[in-house]
């Protein structure tokens, strides 16, 4: 999308109308386009662009090419009395997520565990908010996504795994531990922006086509994103893609497809775990974990705040709710063009 960094602020509301917008004139019904919309625009409000408003171009240009069915309904199917099997049917990843996650809600409320296993589903995006909707019903949450090939095994040469981001919540008052990661040094969105920018990447971020580590990030674009620390994110990783395809029958490293091209059928898996704290006899808002997670917030020396995963996030939302966010300048024209021919607006808002 060139390499304007001029920036447009802009708040959720016009946001979600905006990218609502593009997707109803590429094919999408307004109920689909806005559950789309809103995670995209959630991205943004967490402080995470490369999740954000950059992938529309993708997914549109994945509906044109007939790769995503921006109608298609998932077919969920209970295997087993926990067991989940979720057919997206080429579908937006975050609709079919959440009607799965509505699904493993209702079936916890019996069992305690349930999982589900969602394989021809697109992108899910930030993981945070699927586990967060689990967390606010009492679950623990978890999500495994399989990726595109994208990082080098450690010790190894060229993209033979994915990013395979893992999202965890353990709810409790006070906000709980909300865990959002992939497994690479860096996203692939980010050695991008330095490329356009003609800027060097930091040190152990990427390794270029022969293996060799650089900071040139049109080589790193060639080659491979680096595991982050070492061998423990490498071993990570590759455990994690492992638990995706064997449960979700999907495919491996760079066998998958279909999250960042518009050429191939979608590939990739995801996997989502919802625990009932109450089956355990446990409280959702446990009073020890909350008091817990004070004491790691107050350890900070000379009086600074340590944060646990999701506080950062969490503070980032509420301030771009109430004042707004920056988008780059091309991002946002690109946003526009999209939906210039649309004649309705959607409305959507998040509260």
């Amino acid at each position: 999308m060139g390499s304007d960094t001029r920036v447009r602020h802009v708040d959720a509301a016009t946001a979600i109308d905006a990218v609502s917008a593009a997707l109803r004139v590429a094919g999408a019904d307004p109920d689909a386009a806005l559950i789309q919309s809103q995670h995209l625009v959630e991205a943004e409000l967490r402080g995470h662009p490369s999740h954000g408003l950059r992938r529309l171009p993708t997914l549109v240009g994945r509906m044109r090419a007939g790769l995503l069915d921006a109608e298609a309904r998932p077919s969920l199917v209970w295997h087993a009395e926990s067991a989940l099997v979720v057919d997206g049917r080429k579908g937006f990843g975050p609709v079919v997520a959440y009607a799965a996650i509505d699904a493993l809600l209702e079936r916890t409320a019996r069992t305690g565990v349930a999982v589900a296993a969602l394989h021809r589903t697109h992108h899910l995006g930030m993981l945070a908010p699927y586990v967060e909707r689990l967390g606010e019903q009492g679950c623990i949450g978890l999500v495994l996504s399989s990726t595109e090939g994208l990082v080098h095994p450690w010790g190894g040469v060229g993209p033979l795994l994915g990013t395979n981001p893992l999202g965890a919540t353990v709810p409790t008052s006070g906000g709980g531990v909300t865990l959002d990661m992939s497994t690479g040094a860096v996203s692939a969105g980010k050695i991008l922006e330095f490329a356009e920018r003609g800027s060097p990447i930091p040190d152990g971020w990427a390794i270029d086509a022969e293996g060799a580590e650089t900071t040139d990030a049109d080589a790193a674009a060639r080659g491979a994103i680096s595991p982050f620390g070492g061998p423990k994110g490498y071993a990570l990783g590759l455990t994690l893609g492992a638990i995706v395809g064997v449960l979700t029958g999907t495919a491996f490293g760079p066998d998958v497809r279909g999250t960042l091209d518009t050429t191939h059928d979608v590939t990739k898996g995801d996997v989502i775990a919802a625990i009932r704290l109450e089956a355990f006899g446990q409280r959702a808002d446990s009073p020890a974990l909350a008091q817990y997670l004070d004491l790691i917030r107050e350890s900070g020396r000379n009086g600074r705040t340590v944060t646990v995963p999701g506080d950062r996030s969490r503070r980032t939302r509420e301030q771009a709710l109430v004042d707004g966010f920056d988008v780059r300048e091309d991002v946002w024209s690109t946003v526009v063009a999209l939906g210039e021919h649309a004649h309705a607006r959607s409305g959507g808002r998040i509260a």
